[in-house]
């Protein structure tokens, strides 16, 4: 039924797939309706709807926090990658796009593994000239593409430290820089993303890389990667939960997994076959309750976590919180009211 209401919903501002409507975007159309469709998306692919959806998302200004927008970026990253041929008469049927919204086009383009994404970004390049410092970072590799973004940072080895004791100058004030690179570990939308590209493809490569931050669930190392690592970890058995094909996919991967991916992947299979999402909730608080009253392993980081969830999600509402209440059904709460949420929503769920 919800189905059939966006196809009526859609077709009251789309023309045919991928021509570029003149027409105003309903204001009657419902993001959640969206939602809905993009989560069941993988199930049934309806491609020929895909401009509209994506419209709905640039109406709905989705995309206006960057860092709470990575499923509908990954889920339009996917769509380009799920059909090659139709990539470019794709990307087109999006135009025009609001100047504040291009840089999702090109990072959806560049995240999408297309062989030849770079072309299909210069071929649109001149639609966006706002965004040109943007395209050539990609074009020249110094922003990473989604299968190039490193799990964390490689920390320097025990030669890089004792060079740096005899080469830096010990008076030297210390010119601190913003760190700017990119990944998994200290950017909780990239795994957003990683769903999102799931649920357009159905491929389970991004369940991979997923997978890969499990560990992290156990770690007491950074606050960083014990939040990472928890949320993939409940998003995993969430959507497993109501995915047969993902339940059973990440079933078979117990049999090659290393063990520090076993060990919390035969939590999440369980859970997902018991339906006992509470149980990976709690243990993740104790988890946090416990760096709470021993600090972290190599830092003692406490301020950060007052401000876990600001810009991001709460880690009960978890990842890919977008779908999160409509698809999932779990209570989510976004945007900087969150501050305290990773906290406060599951001790309100005990």
């Amino acid at each position: 039924m919800r189905s059939v209401a966006f196809i009526l919903a859609v077709l009251l501002f789309v023309e045919p797939a991928f021509a570029v409507s003149t027409q105003e975007i309903d204001p009657r159309a419902s993001l959640g309706v969206v939602q809905q469709w993009i989560y069941n998306y993988r199930a049934k692919p309806d491609y020929g709807h895909i401009p509209a959806a994506v419209r709905v998302l640039f109406h709905a200004q989705t995309f206006k926090e960057p860092e709470n927008a990575g499923i509908y970026l990954g889920f339009i990253a996917g769509a380009l990658a799920s059909n090659p041929a139709k990539a470019e008469a794709l990307v087109n049927s999006f135009f025009p796009v609001p100047a504040e919204d291009e840089w999702v086009i090109i990072r959806a383009i560049a995240f999408s593994g297309l062989p030849d994404w770079r072309n299909l970004l210069r071929k649109v390049a001149p639609k966006m000239p706002g965004r040109q410092v943007m395209i050539d970072a990609y074009l020249a590799g110094s922003l990473p593409t989604l299968i190039d973004i490193p799990l964390e940072e490689k920390q320097p080895g025990m030669m890089d430290k004792v060079k740096g004791v005899f080469t830096k100058n010990p008076f030297a004030k210390d010119d601190k820089k913003m760190k700017m690179q990119q990944t998994f570990a200290g950017n909780q939308d990239l795994l957003d993303t990683l769903w999102g590209y799931y649920f357009a493809t159905g491929s389970f490569r991004p369940i991979l890389r997923i997978m890969a931050m499990l560990p992290w669930s156990k770690s007491r190392d950074t606050v960083d990667k014990l939040t990472v690592g928890s949320m993939a970890r409940y998003t995993l058995a969430s959507y497993a939960v109501r995915d047969a094909s993902l339940r059973e996919y990440l079933r078979s991967e117990l049999k090659v997994q290393p063990e520090a991916v076993k060990v919390p992947l035969t939590e999440v299979v369980e859970a997902a076959d018991t339906v006992q999402l509470g149980a990976v909730r709690k243990d993740a608080l104790a988890a946090v309750d416990e760096l709470k009253a021993k600090g972290s392993d190599s830092r003692r980081n406490l301020d950060f976590w007052g401000q876990v969830g600001v810009g991001a999600v709460a880690l009960g509402c978890v990842s890919a919180a977008a779908l999160g209440a409509v698809a999932v059904g779990i209570p989510c709460v976004i945007g900087g009211s969150a501050g305290q949420g990773l906290l406060s929503f599951w001790e309100k769920q005990q």
